[in-house]
């Protein structure tokens, strides 16, 4: 059964832990739905997105376990799968789903040639997808991969939500294999999201439990000097 929440502010008792082969969790903004599930040996998570006056869905990583996510697709249909950035395992389930619900797909540009899934829209930091009403900023993350991204959504209401794939987890950056991935992913985040976005953003990472910016800011320095 679906944890689900009515969430007009943009925080209620929603906090991301889902395990899995458990239920899924679901926030209710006042715009779009967001439903959060945890697949696969890596326990990746994949996040639903629905916006609420047009029904329009859009799924961000589709990593694992096809039929499950299939079913959180559930019968309205989904337009858009989204993948953060081209490592397998967020990917494993996405030739499935595209062939079940004739989704197009979208990941960045610098990645689109390690996804054996056709993509049809490849993008650019700055870019902007429309899910219904709803309205995903692009923001190019490199370092774990070249062509990493995230996507924020701002909420009329009050507060951003962020999802961040591997960029970004509670405790620190993601991995990284050099030290210029390293520097060119803290540059990112720094300029990109901890510079422009406030303590309120919520973060909705590839794996794991969410976090808050707010959270995470104070230990900025501490990632750079150790260096992960």
């Amino acid at each position: 059964m679906t944890q689900q929440h009515d969430d007009d502010d943009g925080y209620d008792g929603y906090d991301g832990a889902v395990v899995v082969g458990g239920p899924p969790a679901t926030r209710t903004l006042g715009d779009v739905v967001i439903t959060k599930l945890a697949v696969g040996p890596m326990g990746n998570n994949a996040y639903l997105l629905r916006c609420r006056r047009t029904d329009v869905g859009c799924l961000v990583d589709a990593a694992a376990e096809a039929s499950r996510i299939l079913t959180l697709v559930g019968g309205d249909g989904l337009a858009l799968v989204v993948t953060t950035h081209r490592h397998a395992d967020h990917w494993q389930a996405l030739s499935e789903v595209v062939a079940a619900t004739g989704a197009t797909t979208a990941a960045g540009l610098d990645d689109v040639d390690g996804i054996p899934v056709p993509t049809h829209t490849a993008l650019a930091h700055g870019d902007t997808l429309a899910v219904g009403d709803v309205r995903l900023g692009v923001i190019a993350l490199r370092g774990h991969t070249p062509g990493a991204i995230a996507l924020r959504y701002d909420d009329p209401r009050g507060g951003a939500h962020l999802f961040t794939g591997d960029s970004l987890f509670p405790g620190g950056p993601g991995r990284t294999t050099t030290p210029a991935s390293f520097t060119s992913l803290m540059d990112d985040l720094e300029s990109k999201v901890f510079t422009t976005m406030g303590d309120n953003t919520w973060v909705y990472p590839g794996h794991g439990n969410d976090t808050t910016l707010g959270v995470e800011r104070p230990h900025l320095a501490q990632w750079r000097a150790r260096g992960w």
